[in-house]
């Protein structure tokens, strides 16, 4: 195929998604009262009730659109496979919460989703969590790749007790250049995803710290 026509697929198959991309919202637990902060530790015993911010959900949403285009994308015959996988795999939806998730669970006796936060209240956890997510990822309108993970910790009474969190950004030289074969293109995609797993990694020597000394001071105050 010639190079030209390679990248016209890929612009056709990112072009519609800078419309998408998340807004950052504010604080995400800015609705829990400013009050002091807990002297409760985070051990492996205590259960947990988890929230998702509204990042955390508008980032679902557009990693899923990200995802579908993605996927149509790969049905192109057109479209080379290697430059379609990098896109299919980079904007799995499910990989960054599904780790979250399994990390928590990992050093937590009961990890527990809940809709809101009455719900989550009135389960009586040890602990509440606000889980806020944040990822953008490459497009024909953007270059700036980023992945942001973020665990607000709370006692039974919404006081803060400390955060694990794991953050990675870049700035991707475009793959719309001409010149560049598929390899190439596909390698600089594949970043994307290696950028979210070492976040993703960051996160999990962050919360290993906080519950293995079950001290806020190991991480970033309120």
């Amino acid at each position: 195929m010639r190079i030209s026509t390679l990248l016209a697929v890929v612009a056709v198959l990112t072009g519609s998604l800078a419309a998408t991309i998340p807004a950052l919202a504010a604080d995400p637990s800015c609705h829990f009262a400013p009050i002091a902060d807990s002297a409760t530790s985070l051990l492996h015993a205590r259960t947990v009730a988890v929230l998702y911010s509204e990042n955390t959900l508008n980032t679902q949403q557009y990693l899923e659109s990200y995802h579908a285009v993605a996927v149509k994308g790969a049905q192109n015959p057109q479209m080379d496979s290697r430059i379609s996988k990098a896109f299919v795999d980079s904007s799995d939806p499910q990989r960054a919460i599904n780790w979250l998730m399994g990390s928590l669970q990992k050093e937590f006796a009961s990890v527990t989703v809940y809709d809101n936060l009455d719900a989550a209240v009135q389960a009586h956890p040890d602990v509440v969590v606000m889980l806020d997510t944040y990822s953008r990822l490459v497009s024909k309108r953007n270059s700036q790749v980023e992945a942001r993970f973020l665990a607000k910790f709370y006692d039974a009474n919404l006081q803060y007790i400390g955060q694990a969190e794991g953050s990675r950004a870049q700035q991707m030289p475009s793959v719309w250049v001409h010149g560049k074969a598929a390899p190439q293109i596909a390698a600089q995609i594949d970043q994307q995803t290696a950028l979210q797993v070492n976040a993703l990694k960051q996160f999990d020597a962050s919360l290993k710290a906080l519950v293995t000394t079950g001290n806020a001071d190991h991480v970033a105050s309120n």
